[in-house]
């Protein structure tokens, strides 16, 4: 089963084909009409050639409007069409027309746009309805003709919309490849990039579940992510499983491929099956049932397939479970290309992600000790000389409320960087996120030395990578000092909130007229675009100025 809206959403819509089978279908109906009035037949009555222009009135229509009617677009015309060949059988002879052949019009145009199964109904339609205007229009109807013809029809109909739903079916998987290849943005970190695979996986096979179970080869357990449709749009999170505990899910072996089906009615008494794939003789063989009945009670599955995946530092598994539907053999096996391709390149990111946090972490411990040598050492030689200084001094001078004063201050700032020094080196637990930290000392940096009150705050919790939180931290911090240079705003405010996939930053400032909502801060919209997002500026709330960035996590 195929997800039909996956490729409009990933890929550009190329209505070249809608509009040559609009021109066609008007070329038809034209050489139709040109046909029934110069057959010597003496089928030209005034029936035919009002069923005739009636037809070519409507495909004339249909050119016209192309894309501005629903109806062009719709699965309704191709019976329409039926419709009309039907009754063109019909007013020349039921079963000595050769108009029949129009129905493969039909066949190949809704199989080709809609795929098999619409395909498929359009085929048993026509070759029915042939068939029963045959046998209605000559009492005496050659039924071995008659057979014959529909058998055809039939016949051919459904090679035309098989082959017409495997390329439909190649246009969707090339457009989930392409998504998947998108999606895997070292920025956005990989967990983020898991998880759109996941949901994109789930999505396109119309599951209700995709599982992914990974295994390093330094851990002691394993790692599992589940994408359902009980919390679809929400952020998938890994939990740890013992080796004991992920057994039953490993069935057939970790390199396995597996497509496991259950039998579509109980009243049939047939066993389920579990066939794995031989890479080897490129052919499926039958496993042992007892072990597939056991995933299938575990994960409540009418059918799903579980591929390997291609890890260079570890093992793992993709499952796809359907409650509703089976997978076909076709589709375990490009279950495998997905895996194939989205994989390796996840493996990389999560290894340059490693890469970057133990290089944050050495420059961290660098910066603690440059901290606690040059900056921290000389405040506390300064507090030195300074009670000194008030020790020398009388207890009448005027000075020493001065310099009592000087020394707190002193002591204040080598507690604030050893407290400092002390969070670089992880020895502090962070109350709030790092990117929370780090705005709130911009901003009230800004309101010291520009007297500009700007408040951050958030919605809910943040959930991002290390490196989109750098990418972020620039972003708000470009829309502060645009504030503070370009406006005259004595007050501004920051938001950032994560909901539904995305990351959402809102930078308002306060406006004595009104809003200037004609312009776009470049530098904020070429980050934002680079992270895939976009930003806009807008109203905001009493009457403020706001720019709206919009990022997916």
């Amino acid at each position: 089963m195929i997800n039909e809206g996956l490729l409009h959403a990933t890929l550009p819509k190329d209505t070249s084909d809608a509009n040559m089978v609009r021109w066609m279908r008007m070329v038809l109906a034209v050489a139709c009409l040109f046909t029934l009035v110069v057959e010597p037949s003496g089928h030209a009555d005034l029936l035919s050639l009002g069923v005739f222009l009636a037809y070519l009135l409507q495909s004339v229509t249909l050119l016209l409007l192309a894309n501005r009617s629903i109806l062009v677009r719709s699965k309704l015309v191709y019976w329409l069409d039926v419709g009309w060949f039907t009754l063109m059988v019909y007013v020349t002879g039921g079963d000595s027309s050769f108009y029949f052949l129009l129905f493969f019009f039909a066949i190949l145009t809704s199989a080709f746009s809609h795929g098999f199964e619409e395909g498929a109904r359009i085929t048993m339609a026509a070759s029915l309805a042939f068939a029963l205007t045959s046998l209605y229009t000559h009492n005496e109807a050659e039924m071995a003709l008659v057979m014959l013809r529909a058998t055809f029809l039939l016949a051919l109909g459904y090679m035309i919309a098989h082959w017409g739903g495997m390329a439909m079916i190649q246009r969707q998987r090339m457009g989930l490849l392409h998504a998947v290849s998108q999606m895997s943005n070292p920025r956005f970190g990989v967990d983020r990039t898991i998880s759109s695979v996941l949901e994109q996986t789930r999505l396109f096979y119309h599951a209700h579940s995709c599982i992914l179970l990974m295994h390093d080869n330094n851990a002691a357990s394993w790692t599992l992510r589940a994408a359902s449709s009980a919390n679809a749009g929400r952020p998938i999170h890994a939990s740890n499983l013992a080796p004991d505990a992920a057994a039953p899910l490993l069935v057939c072996g970790e390199d396995a491929i597996l497509l496991l089906r259950q039998p579509r009615g109980a009243w049939l008494r047939r066993a389920l099956q579990l066939k794995s794939y031989d890479s080897g003789n490129q052919r499926w063989v039958a496993e042992d049932a007892e072990a597939g009945e056991t995933l299938a009670e575990l994960l409540d599955a009418y059918s799903l397939i579980a591929v390997p995946l291609p890890l260079r530092r570890g093992s793992g598994r993709l499952i796809v479970v359907s409650q509703r539907h089976h997978f076909s053999k076709s589709d375990a096996l490009f279950l495998l290309q997905i895996a194939a391709q989205a994989f390796p390149v996840i493996e990389n990111i999560e290894l340059l992600d490693r890469m970057a946090s133990e290089a944050v972490l050495r420059e961290r411990e660098r910066i603690a000790r440059d901290l606690h040598d040059t900056t921290i050492q000389p405040y506390i030689g300064l507090r030195h000389g300074v009670s000194g200084i008030r020790l020398k001094a009388d207890p009448g001078n005027p000075l020493v409320p001065d310099l009592d004063n000087l020394l707190d201050v002193t002591s204040q700032v080598v507690r604030d960087l050893r407290n400092y020094a002390k969070s670089l080196r992880g020895g502090l637990e962070m109350k709030e996120p790092e990117l929370l930290i780090a705005l709130r000392r911009q901003a009230a940096q800004l309101r010291q030395f520009y007297d500009v009150h700007i408040n951050v705050e958030t919605k809910g919790e943040l959930h991002m990578s290390d490196r989109l939180a750098a990418e972020v931290f620039q972003i708000a911090n470009e829309g502060m000092s645009n504030i503070c240079k370009h406006t005259t705003a004595r007050n501004g405010y920051i938001e950032l909130a994560c909901t539904a996939g995305q990351l959402t930053v809102l930078i308002e400032n306060e406006c004595s007229g009104q809003p200037v909502l004609d312009f776009t801060p470049s530098s904020i919209a070429e980050r934002a675009a680079a992270l895939g997002g976009e930003a806009r500026v807008q109203r905001g709330r009493q009457n403020n100025t706001a720019v709206q960035i919009v990022i997916p996590v």
